[in-house]
């Protein structure tokens, strides 16, 4: 019988077709290699779609994944697994597109119904006119601040009061809850920034703290730490530069006055230029809480919270 090359090739290319399809691509792989003894230069020629330069004892591969939309492709070095849920998730994308157009959201909910315009709130009927989010600057925060003025009472977007000073978390939370912190008090918590923490963990308890103690409405709380979404009252986070690199929050004393108009995006200190140089020539670094590891090679490198706290 003779059979040309073409229907030879096409035998062939039918063979190929179903290993791929009955079989997973390591277990494939493996009778290509070993079954059949081919070569890493004979998968490749008869198109078979994985690398071949793989060391059997790891058990991992370079899949390259292509949909048939030319819009997503997906590489992947990792174990041979991971080859389906990479299938699974360009295939999800490729079904989101198809029942959404994603070019404009005002099509997209063209025939939308706003059944409770308290929920959703139209342009003409914000929630809040001004937003949620404000940043301040000022003598004690030049680079910045960020306070959640949705959730500052009233009374409290124009305070002025005595600072009370704290270079922990710990140390105003136990203030706090001992009293010791009364109406009109602004608590100051430094050295909880990205360097100084090191790594600007959040305020959360503190802020909780004066809730709890029923101070919410009459006392302020400014630090170079964070604050998440959950925090309430006047509670001004993220102020830079941080107390560890000799920001203005460091030089802040027992007693000084704060100024916070949060209307008018303003933070300062009631104290004279002449008298912050002065404390400024005597003020030293502190040593650094942790010494070793990978943290301290963070709180070395890590650039302010102005510029995302990344490393430099």
């Amino acid at each position: 019988m003779n059979i040309s090359n073409e229907r030879q090739n096409e035998i062939l290319g039918n063979v190929l077709d179903w290993f791929s399809e009955h079989y997973e691509q390591k277990e494939l792989l493996d009778i290509l290699h070993d079954k059949l003894g081919m070569t890493d230069s004979e998968i490749d020629f008869f198109g078979f779609d994985f690398d071949t330069d793989i060391e059997d004892e790891k058990d991992f591969s370079i899949v390259h994944f292509h949909s048939d939309d030319e819009d997503y492709c997906l590489t992947i070095d990792a174990p041979f697994y991971l080859w389906e849920a990479a299938n699974a998730y360009v295939n999800t994308i490729k079904d989101v597109k198809d029942r959404w157009s994603l070019d404009s959201i005002a099509e997209n909910i063209a025939d939308a119904e706003n059944k409770d315009e308290e929920i959703i709130r139209p342009i003409d009927k914000p929630y809040s006119e001004t937003g949620g989010i404000a940043a301040l600057f000022g003598n004690l925060a030049p680079e910045g601040s960020v306070v959640k003025r949705s959730a500052v009472a009233p009374e409290m977007l124009v305070h002025k009061g005595p600072a009370r000073v704290f270079d922990s978390e710990e140390e105003a939370i136990a203030a706090i809850w001992g009293g010791k912190i009364k109406d009109g008090d602004v608590v100051v918590i430094r050295y909880e920034g990205p360097k100084g923490g090191p790594g600007m963990r959040e305020m959360l308890s503190p802020t909780s703290a004066i809730m709890g103690a029923g101070l919410g409405s009459t006392v302020a709380l400014i630090t170079d730490g964070r604050f998440s979404g959950a925090s309430r009252g006047a509670a001004i986070g993220h102020v830079s530069p941080e107390a560890a690199l000799g920001g203005p929050i460091g030089l802040i004393e027992e007693g000084d006055i704060i100024s916070i108009n949060i209307p008018e995006h303003k933070l300062d200190l009631e104290v004279s230029n002449e008298v912050l140089e002065e404390r400024r020539k005597n003020w030293k670094p502190r040593q650094p809480k942790i010494t070793t590891g990978y943290l301290a090679r963070y709180a070395k490198l890590v650039s302010s919270g102005t510029s995302g706290a990344v490393l430099s």
